[in-house]
């Protein structure tokens, strides 16, 4: 991992809640990259956030409403979070449902900027 994915990763968690934060490959839903706490099953967020992301380009793209920018999914015990990364990759943020989606948003949006 570049020093620089690295920092932006750790800018990221520094947000209140969440648990880590993933560089996912959007081809075949595999970490490149991770700053996850103990316990957080990165490889089975990685894969789901990817295979979500891929189904959800497509039906919005066939909509005509274009490319997801921000992806949302609320679970009973927390929520993935998602944004578009460097070239084919996704930003992955794994948090509990106590998060500030909204700070986290933005803090996963200068991270992708960072990464550039």
């Amino acid at each position: 991992m570049t020093s620089r994915i690295g920092r932006a990763l750790d800018g990221v968690t520094r947000v209140r809640g969440l648990q880590g934060a993933m560089l996912v490959s959007l081809d075949d839903g595999l970490v490149v990259a991770d700053a996850l706490m103990e316990g957080v099953r990165g490889n089975a967020m990685a894969a789901l956030a990817a295979s979500l992301a891929n189904r959800l380009s497509l039906a919005s793209a066939s909509s005509g409403i274009g490319a997801p920018q921000f992806l949302h999914l609320q679970a009973d015990h927390g929520v993935l979070l998602a944004v578009p990364g460097p070239e084919v990759t996704l930003l992955v943020c794994v948090g509990g449902a106590d998060v500030n989606v909204g700070l986290a948003r933005l803090e996963m949006l200068r991270a992708v900027e960072k990464m550039g």
